[in-house]
């Protein structure tokens, strides 16, 4: 029997050159080989061993300039025998072809040896046993899988993960008899799974994770009974779990997680008793679970992210499990157990996620019998009460998220205990009182997460003492004092965010407090510093006071006493008639300026009264003629005036919401003012004000902070802070643009962009409105995503409003907006991110119109990988500067993003997971930046 192995070997060519080359070792070593050879058609005839070198015998190639043999070609010579070790004297054989021949027995390994070696084509033979793995380089293999891999019938494992193959999987893997192991994960392979792939019977462990398979899974994969583990996640198979895989009686590990697999989960999974990893997650999984009593051995369950409805099974609570994982499933507030009963059953359980359900009760006081708990995700539910001191007797716990909930009482100062603790989120509850100094104890802490709650006190100067710090957010509290100097000893931090709270004092300087953002210490109008362009009062000594009498050591000083205090007095009072005459003076200025102000703009037909400052503050008017503008931090003044504000000349463009303009305040800081296009549409004053000052409120280095806002009935104003590099749109598009952007700028855009959509997304916003002209990208290079929760202005999120006031957004808008009786989710949002994604990496637009033909860029990169030549999607003014080892997966990501099911697409939090993991940290990297 033939077999057809077709191998490309690129192997990084050595070079050796000899001075002094042998000529006969290359004669010997083919006569030896052509010894052990039958040759029934006389091919190798001319092979002389009397010749002083081959280069001139069929078959044979010579490197002319140390005429030593380079390639030896015998296809299809009718030789038979074995491929003798004579080959391996050719020591600058670089392609070794002899297929299409009848060669038996093993591929000798000792070919590795071969150093120049690079192309080998042994197909069409009859060879057995292993391939050697030199065969298989450490380099990234592409291309399509050669459908006679499957003739290697002596092959019992085969791994060719984490490549770049592509095209379908071929058929005939039923030949591979012998076949325990297949690892095809993480590569690029579309279609079907093989439809002969139940063929293998001895097969053990199947992989074809992370590929963009389709389709159903063949009927023959259920004669795989001495299978263990089968993975299939991340790929786009659909249909239902046919009742079959309840024969795979051996299954050990079951994984169909992130697929499009939807109806109910079968009955027949409950008799899998060897089942100890089931993860069903991220799909598209409707009615309940089956009951799974039977399932004894089962240690990790994961059914998060489906439409499951009904009752949770008891079973769940008294399996033992070490892992479970609940997260956004489909089912009534009336049918979750209560959290008394899971500390009750899990004595062994280490992962415990809730999140993003309706779960309610307390967190159970004796919650420290899970002493082996290292996840504890209860987000996003209903749980109420306090934090229980039990929580520090978790020596093992990693991440702790107890955020957006309805918790209340203090932060436990037993949290000392919890050692192990790297991430803490309290975010969204109404927690209260001091942040325990003790947390210091908890030094493996990277991300310390307590915003929006009503903590009170000073910042622990102990927080130092946490150097492994990345994330700190504290804002939007009720702290107060100043910000403990030694904060610039965290040397790791990436963002810290204590904005909206009532500190005071300086600002640390030092370290990362150099470079903060301004944005990150906001609303606190007593901080001051050069951050926040606020001097801080100058320290003076306190006055020498010297007694005229001092030298009289007698009863005088009694005298002395009583002039000094008339002395005191007389000051004191000198003082306040001072301070008194200045201040009626001023009144008297500002009442002749406010009449002569209302004078010369008494032709305008919305003057501006302005009201700074950080309690929002109303204008001193009733009448209906004048408009009121509120700064959230400080005072303003336009430097043109207020009749310039709107100039034509100053506009910077136009979206679905409005036309944005340039203008800049007195103190010489620019801002950007949109005039909103949705006044007829637009909420009462008082709904307007109470979206705008919480949209104000939130504060991210990637997202665009608002400043301020401007109303009247007829006109109303938004005031950003204002971005001179302009929009992404214009960095990728505009000709006039101001150089290409580098694979690494381009990287962290879509990372940045990533991170202020997952900061929304935390706050329940929607965007609905993503583009990349609604991306601005900061001075240093950073992207501020804009325009978030103005649909929060109108009177309701109807689809026709919306799809009219976004229309702009072709090619990014999420397919739900044109189904009415699909909920429009966050999803959306990630939706558009992934085409975003797809705009940065391609520099393409979204949608381009060619004269005769429309191109949609995800139709464009969905077929380019299929087709096996994504890397040529990558913006070509590039010039092939970019890091394929990113570039390809970060395509993928984008692609996934934007999956027509919004099920499939994955939250913005696991996007930053995703692309952080991504990212890499080679050494020629800064050849990109």
């Amino acid at each position: 029997m033939q077999f057809n192995l077709f191998l490309f070997l690129l192997f990084a060519p050595v070079l050796i050159h000899s001075l002094d080359p042998v000529f006969n070792d290359d004669v010997l070593g083919l006569i030896v080989f052509k010894a052990g050879l039958q040759d029934p058609k006389a091919k190798l005839l001319t092979w002389n061993e009397d010749d002083d070198n081959p280069c001139n015998w069929i078959g044979v190639k010579c490197d002319p300039t140390i005429n030593r043999v380079s390639s030896l070609v015998l296809d299809g010579f009718s030789l038979s025998g074995h491929i003798d070790q004579g080959i391996l004297r050719l020591q600058f054989l670089q392609t070794l072809s002899l297929s299409k021949n009848n060669f038996t027995g093993t591929i000798n390994p000792d070919l590795c040896h071969l150093g120049s070696l690079q192309v080998i084509d042994l197909s069409a033979n009859n060879l057995s046993g292993a391939i050697p793995e030199c065969f298989f380089p450490s380099m990234w293999l592409s291309g399509r899988l050669p459908s006679g891999i499957w003739f290697l019938r002596g092959l019992q494992s085969l791994d060719l993960s984490d490549n770049l193959l592509d095209g379908e999987i071929p058929e005939g893997i039923e030949n591979l008899y012998d076949l325990r192991e297949i690892s095809l994960n993480k590569n690029r392979f579309i279609g079907r799974l093989p439809m002969d792939i139940g063929g293998c019977l001895l097969l053990k462990s199947l992989d074809f994770s992370d590929n963009f398979l389709s389709g159903s899974l063949p009927e023959s994969m259920k004669k795989l009974a001495s299978c263990t583990s089968l993975s299939l996640q991340g790929n786009a198979f659909t249909g239902v779990i046919p009742d079959w895989i309840g024969v795979l009686k051996n299954l050990e590990i079951l994984d169909l997680s992130a697929n499009r697999f939807s109806g109910w989960i079968p009955k027949s999974i409950g008799s899998l008793q060897l089942l100890n990893k089931l993860n069903l997650s991220m799909n598209q999984f409707t009615g309940s679970l089956p009951e799974m009593i039977n399932c004894t051995k089962l240690l990790a369950l994961d059914v998060s992210h489906n439409q499951l409805a009904g009752n949770l099974p008891s079973w769940i609570f008294r399996l033992g499990m070490q892992s479970v994982s609940l997260s956004g499933i489909n089912v009534s507030r009336s049918n979750y157990p209560s959290l008394t009963s899971i500390t009750a059953s899990y004595h062994g359980l280490q992962l415990l996620d809730l999140s993003s359900n309706t779960f309610s009760g307390e967190i159970p006081s004796n919650i420290g019998v899970l002493h082996s708990l290292q996840l504890l995700n209860l987000s996003t539910n209903s749980v109420f009460g306090s934090i229980p001191a039990g929580i520090g007797e978790l020596k093992s716990l990693y991440v702790l998220d107890l955020s957006v909930n309805e918790l209340e009482g203090s932060i436990p100062s037993e949290i000392e205990g919890a050692v192990s603790l790297n991430v803490l989120r309290l975010q969204m509850n109404f927690l209260t009182g001091k942040i325990p100094s003790e947390i210091e104890k908890c030094s493996a802490l990277t991300s310390l997460i307590l915003s929006q709650n009503n903590l009170t006190g000073s910042i622990p100067a102990s927080i130092a003492n946490l150097t492994n710090l990345h994330y700190v957010d504290l804002s939007l509290n009720e702290l107060s004092g100043s910000l403990p100097k030694e904060l610039t000893n965290l040397s790791h931090l990436v963002s810290f965010n204590v904005s909206y709270n009532r500190l005071q004092g300086e600002l640390p300087v030092g370290g990362f407090f150099n470079t903060i953002s301004p944005s990150s210490v906001s609303g606190n109008p007593s901080l001051c510093g050069s951050i926040v362009n606020r001097a801080c009062p100058a320290v003076h000594p306190k006055p020498l006071v010297l007694n005229p009498n001092s030298s009289d050591s007698t009863g005088g000083s009694s005298s002395a006493n009583h002039r000094h205090k008339k002395i005191i007095l007389s000051i004191s009072a000198l003082i306040a008639i001072g301070a008194a005459a200045f201040i009626a003076l001023g009144v008297v200025a500002v009442t002749v300026l406010n009449i002569h102000a209302r004078s010369s703009m008494s032709h305008s037909a919305a003057p501006i009264i302005f009201s700074g400052g950080e309690d929002f503050s109303c204008s001193p008017t009733n009448d209906p003629n004048y408009g009121k503008l509120v700064m959230f931090s400080g005072d303003a003044d336009f430097a043109a005036g207020a009749h310039n504000l709107l100039n034509k000349d100053s506009e910077l463009g136009r979206g679905g919401f409005g036309v944005v303009y340039h203008a800049v305040l007195r103190d010489g800081h620019s801002v950007a003012i949109k005039k909103l296009t949705i006044s007829s549409l637009i909420k009462s004053q008082e709904d307007f004000e109470r979206e705008v000052k919480n949209l104000g409120k939130i504060r991210h280095q990637n997202l665009v902070a608002l400043e301020g806002y401007y109303w009247t009935p007829s006109l109303h104003l938004l005031i950003y802070e204002y971005e001179s590099r302009g929009s992404l749109f214009k960095l990728l598009h505009d000709e006039h643009g101001r150089g290409i952007l580098s694979w690494r700028q381009r990287f962290n855009i879509v990372l940045g962009m990533a991170k202020g959509l997952a900061y929304l997304h935390q706050m329940n916003i929607i965007h609905y409105n993503l583009k990349s002209s609604n991306v601005l990208i900061g001075s240093s290079g950073e992207p501020k995503v804009g325009d978030f929760g103005l649909v929060r202005l109108l009177p309701n999120l109807d689809h026709c409003v919306l799809s009219s006031k976004i229309q702009s957004a072709l090619g990014y808008m999420a397919p739900e907006f044109a189904c009415r009786t699909v909920k429009i989710t966050e999803k959306c949002d990630v939706y558009g991110f992934g085409i975003l994604v797809l705009e940065v990496v391609t520099g393409k637009r979204p949608v381009e119109y060619m004269e005769d033909d429309v191109v949609i860029l995800y139709d464009m990169v969905r077929g380019a990988l299929e087709e096996g030549r994504v890397e040529q999607c990558v913006d070509d003014r590039l010039l092939g500067n970019f890091l394929a080892e990113e570039a390809i997966p970060v395509i993928k990501l984008g692609l996934i993003c934007a999956s027509q099911v919004p099920s499939n697409r994955p939250d913005m939090n696991e996007v930053i997971n995703i692309l952080e993991l991504i990212q890499c940290h080679s050494e020629g990297q800064e050849e990109l930046e």
